[in-house]
């Protein structure tokens, strides 16, 4: 199967980078290369770019789609949180870009082996680094039910989360739950059916949320942020695409806390904790995508793009 993936809000967000020709940008979150193609093909000879993934799989696809470019871009597996140490690796201090695209691939969603649909049958997986430890099985035969509770409620914002949960505990008791179809037939018998119909694929929340507990995805770009501010060069901006709202809160709290860290009590004359800020959010509201790109490409449907300058 070849690595597809059509990069949302491509334009609005390289363009939101502000590509200077010999600036150093970095793309956390590679995948199939699109974000990255556009960026090179902006960058001058001393244009250099840096593209992180943590699937084997991406960084072949994106190897082979920068090949033209490959004196300007060096490819490392690893994860954006990692982001620090792979540029102290590479003796770079500061950059003057970084993109995140927290979606994921359509190729990782459609491949069965992966184990990330709810589509097809296959052994429950969802890794996105295949070398991780954690694999959804894991997670559905070995947590808690009270764990499980919390990882659908919070992650899915699923409001069958407790039924789930329940559903999930009682049937693997008869058995390990090992395939997606398996997982998603229990939670078909746990939501009423009357509310199945609404809100689209029953399973569709509770993959979600395993998949972001497999990852880590919402620690590691909580953790992420600031360091990332702190590595950019003054006017430099940092550039986050993400598709649910646990993702888009955590964007937008962080940014904003950056830009304004002050915690002085309001009532306070003038600012005694000195904290300055970092830089500024451009995007007051978050970019989305236009009614063509939402035509062409219906994944885009919940992309929101929010961009932050270094001051």
């Amino acid at each position: 199967m070849i690595f597809e993936h059509q990069s949302v809000l491509l334009r609005e967000t390289v363009d939101s980078l502000m590509v200077k020709p010999e600036g150093i940008y970095v793309d956390g979150t590679l995948g199939g290369g699109g974000h990255a193609l556009l960026v090179c093909q902006r960058l001058g000879e001393q244009g250099r770019l840096i593209g992180i993934d943590q699937d084997e799989d991406a960084i072949k696809a994106a190897t082979d789609r920068l090949k033209e470019y490959r004196d300007k871009v060096t490819i490392v597996k690893s994860n954006y949180e990692n982001i620090k140490q792979v540029l102290s690796d590479l003796e770079i201090r500061k950059v003057d870009g970084i993109c995140l695209d927290l979606g994921v691939s359509s190729y990782q969603l459609d491949a069965p082996e992966r184990g990330f649909t709810y589509r097809e049958d296959a052994p429950l997986d969802m890794r996105m680094d295949k070398s991780g430890s954690l694999t959804a099985a894991q997670v559905v035969n070995e947590y808690s039910e009270d764990a499980l509770y919390r990882v659908i409620r919070d992650y899915g914002e699923e409001k069958f989360a407790k039924n789930i949960a329940k559903h999930i505990v009682r049937a693997r008791r008869e058995g390990p739950v090992e395939t997606t179809d398996q997982l998603t037939q229990i939670i078909k018998a746990a939501i009423p059916m009357k509310m199945r119909a609404a809100g689209g694929h029953p399973s569709k929340r509770t993959f979600q949320a395993i998949r972001i507990e497999v990852n880590h995805e919402l620690e590691a770009l909580e953790h992420s942020i600031d360091g990332m501010i702190d590595l950019l060069n003054p006017g430099g901006r940092l550039s986050i695409i993400t598709f649910h709202s646990l993702e888009d809160r955590i964007v937008k709290t962080r940014f904003r806390d950056n830009e304004n860290p002050c915690v002085c009590p309001p009532d306070f004359p003038v600012c005694v904790c000195g904290r300055t800020s970092k830089g500024k959010v451009v995007t007051r509201k978050p970019v989305v995508p236009g009614q063509e790109e939402l035509e062409r490409n219906k994944r885009a449907k919940s992309s929101k793009l929010r961009v932050f300058e270094r001051r």
